[in-house]
């Protein structure tokens, strides 16, 4: 049995389609028909069922994809570690984040660290606090970027820093007269969120409790950040978001942040975590050391 053959199978386990795999390898339909049926001839099972919407794994492709994923994850870690002997500043790093905030607060942080190291490669997932946490804690991931995540003891907090969620808003909207936004006012007003499988809706809910209200609606409930900026921007809506979020929109003057008073503000921590596992590589050594570099400068702690 040839690496290749691991290589094309995950590939094809990834894409479902033996058309799409091929096109992802760079190669021929047949070829990677042919190596499936290597893989086959050689476990003397069937690995897949083939169906007008692709193909499905069966119990035994089902196996085989969990073992050999683990195997080209060890492969590609060793492939690193040997570049890093060789001096080589470069390799891959894999990012999970947890939501549209998060993304947006390190996209200018991912931009400048790959004009500092254009050999190494990025690949971000968007996803929610849990499932970056199981990521880094099954080895699927380098690192993790989470906001509103509890600890976990299978993972490595390399960094925290607390963040605040504030009163985002056009800069003629009727709260941006205010030094400080109450519970009872904001509710006066439009407000765009996500739904409240979101912490942040859950905080601001518990919020209002704690001022003797009731969960307000949201006016918009959408978990697009652009959508809710752009709903700022118009005057229709207010946010609740982290000041950094909306950094380039506050210098061009097109939104502004007003705090909530003490006794209502939402806090969370931003978190950078690995696996608690073998040394990291060298790309995600740097990668870290600069995200670390980048929060602490960026992020106000109010």
């Amino acid at each position: 049995m040839q690496l290749q053959a691991i290589i094309y199978f995950n590939e094809l386990v990834r894409s479902r389609s033996i058309r799409q795999a091929a096109e992802a390898l760079g190669v021929s339909p047949m070829a990677v028909s042919r190596q499936l049926e290597n893989l086959e001839a050689y476990f003397d099972a069937p690995l897949v069922e083939r169906g007008a919407r692709g193909i499905v794994l069966t119990a035994a492709g089902t196996l085989l994809a969990e073992r050999t994923l683990a195997v080209i994850r060890d492969l590609e870690s060793a492939r690193q570690v040997i570049d890093d002997l060789r001096g080589l500043k470069a390799g891959h790093v894999s990012l999970h984040v947890n939501g549209a905030v998060i993304s947006a607060i390190l996209a200018p942080a991912l931009a400048e660290f790959y004009a500092l190291y254009p050999a190494i490669s990025i690949a971000v997932t968007v996803c929610s606090a849990e499932a970056a946490i199981r990521a880094v804690a099954a080895g699927e991931t380098d690192l993790a970027v989470t906001m509103f995540s509890p600890p976990d003891i299978q993972t490595e907090t390399l960094f925290e820093l607390p963040v605040l969620h504030e009163p985002v808003m056009a800069p003629d909207h009727p709260l941006a007269a205010n030094d400080t936004i109450t519970p009872e006012a904001i509710r006066e007003h439009a407000v765009a969120m996500p739904d409240r499988a979101f912490s942040i809706r859950r905080d601001f809910d518990a919020r209002q409790r704690v001022a003797g209200f009731e969960p307000m609606a949201a006016a918009f409930e959408t978990s697009s950040l652009e959508l809710q900026k752009e709903l700022a921007r118009s005057g229709a809506a207010v946010l609740i978001l982290p000041a950094m979020t909306v950094a380039r929109e506050i210098r061009e003057k097109a939104l502004t942040v007003r705090p909530f008073e003490k006794e209502s503000e939402i806090a969370t921590d931003i978190r950078l975590i690995r696996t608690a596992g073998p040394t990291p590589t060298f790309a995600a050594s740097q990668l870290a050391e600069f995200l670390k570099t980048f929060l602490s400068r960026s992020c106000p702690t109010g």
